[in-house]
């Protein structure tokens, strides 16, 4: 990268969101754009998370593009390894490997009101660029919990997504903190291996079985030779989820049919009374994301394994011990503790054109428009932003969503001409916000009894979409420019000193 490169759009991130904004780009004719990545390949979550199970809960054929159908898939529920592969594939199909800047880790974006552009400075240098396109994603950055004590653990110690290869854990003792969508894979991976299994539980999750199978060579063929039946596979599993919706946004209480399935599912597996106590969730299911397995149950159900009801609270040297007071002696610990997605650390690193970052402006929770635009940063949008979420479907669905947005949005400043940017207004952001939350009121995320980390520290639920992908899809065809304000650079005036403000035009007028 050479210092102080100029491009149109400067998409940050190489995972499903990043590649997808750089297929549309190029799809839109707009060829100057550069894709930084910090790490050195693409895939962004599908990267880091290369854990002992590690797969997705959201069926293959649904799972990908529309503008890239894979009849290929081996499983209905793809494994981490196969949905790499296939983001390799999209980057080598749309020839965006021109457009890659590898181990190119953004340092800081600060917004320039006098050339109406960003300036990135980068780990490999600095760029500016028109327009900046987010999508680094909600799971990309590790939460780890400050545990007392944890620094002094003579053992291993690591994230679920950032697995260490190098240490063996067959013959070791182990501790599973965390008991989300990572943990319930990685438990039966590594339950037949290990001496000792102890999984701290601060609260369990609902469980339905994951109805997983190899697609068959005809099926394979037939996808391949008639692709219509790929897009009529993808278009049934859509609508079935789609019907989904109204229980999770408007009447949750229906939700108790499906809860009585999850228990059938533990019954079958667990027949320990007190384990199954353990194991029950006292919240609606769906509250928290209901997540998909056969062998989480059978592993806690075996003999080298314990389930501690509780949250770890303190490591002393080896033993490790629950907020209860349980302690187990352990040779190493695995966190699945989740991601910071209400706190995303990219946003310390964007700063506006008030000279505020965007943590600052999200001080109090989270908002953009449509999921895309924050009022004080011009030119700058996220894939996958605020109330983008989804509770029981693809977020494929939602990138291709906001993609129709970002498209718009670059032909909408070619049609402005010169040098231009849109920022959106705060009473645009604010209204739109307020829909969302008076919709999530009714929710199961909201209604459902639970603390997931779909909410954020004021107990605000910033992360999910309250309707149907249709809705959404609706809601991001077009840019509205009654939302955003239109700058231009100052006017410089033959006798007066260079001004360093921007003037704001009414981008309606």
């Amino acid at each position: 990268m050479t210092e102080h490169e100029h491009v149109r759009v400067a998409v940050i991130g190489s995972g499903f969101g990043g590649l997808g904004a750089a297929v549309r780009l190029r799809r839109e004719g707009v060829t100057d754009f550069v894709v930084l990545e910090r790490a050195d390949s693409v895939g962004g979550t599908w990267r880091d998370n290369s854990y002992p199970g590690c797969a997705c809960d959201v069926p293959s054929h649904l799972y990908s593009f529309s503008f890239a159908p894979n009849p290929d898939w081996p499983r209905t529920f793809s494994g981490q390894d196969h949905i790499r592969a296939y983001l390799e594939h999209v980057a080598d199909v749309f020839r965006l490997r021109s457009h890659l800047r590898f181990n190119s880790e953004v340092k800081m974006m600060t917004w320039d009101a006098e050339r109406l552009r960003w300036v990135i400075e980068t780990s490999s240098g600095t760029l500016t660029a028109d327009v900046v396109v987010s999508a680094t994603g909600p799971l990309s950055d590790p939460k780890v919990p400050d545990v007392p004590g944890i620094d002094t653990f003579p053992g291993k110690v690591f994230h679920s997504a950032r697995w260490d290869h190098d240490y063996d854990l067959r013959g070791k003792r182990v501790a599973m903190v965390g008991t989300g969508a990572s943990a319930i894979q990685i438990v039966p991976s590594i339950q037949p291996d290990v001496a000792k299994l102890t999984l701290f539980q601060r609260t369990p999750p609902w469980v339905m079985p994951r109805v997983d199978r190899a697609i068959s060579g005809a099926e394979r063929w037939l996808h391949r030779q008639l692709p219509f039946t790929s897009q009529a596979r993808r278009g049934l599993l859509w609508g079935l989820r789609e019907l989904q919706v109204q229980a999770f946004t408007k009447r949750p209480n229906e939700l108790g049919v499906v809860e009585q399935l999850a228990k059938r599912n533990m019954g079958r597996a667990i027949k320990d009374p007190e384990l199954r106590a353990k194991l029950t969730p006292t919240y609606r299911i769906g509250c928290k994301r209901i997540l998909l397995s056969s062998t989480y149950y059978p592993a806690l159900a075996q003999p080298n394994v314990d389930v501690v009801a509780s949250g770890l609270s303190e490591v002393r040297g080896s033993t490790v011990v629950a907020a209860d007071g349980t302690e187990a002696e352990v040779d190493a610990i695995v966190f699945g503790t989740g991601f910071h997605v209400t706190d995303m650390p990219i946003a310390d690193r964007v700063v506006g054109a008030e000279g505020k970052t965007l943590a600052e402006a999200w001080r109090t929770g989270m908002k953009s428009l449509r999921g895309a635009t924050a009022a004080g940063f011009p030119n700058w949008m996220t894939i996958i932003g605020p109330n983008t979420g989804l509770g029981n479907s693809s977020m494929i669905l939602m990138i291709e969503s906001q993609l129709n947005y970002m498209a718009d949005y670059v032909k909408q400043l070619e049609v402005l001409g010169g040098p231009a940017a849109l920022d959106a207004r705060p009473g645009a952001v604010d209204a739109w916000n307020h829909r969302v939350q008076e919709r999530m009121k009714r929710t199961v995320w909201n209604t459902g009894g639970c603390t997931s980390w779909y909410l954020d520290d004021n107990g605000v639920n910033t992360t999910i979409w309250p309707g149907t992908t249709t809705e959404f899809r609706g809601a991001t065809r077009r840019v509205d420019l009654g939302e955003y304000d239109l700058l231009r650079p100052p006017p410089e005036p033959e006798t007066a000193p260079k001004r360093r403000t921007t003037k704001r035009v009414e981008a309606d007028a």
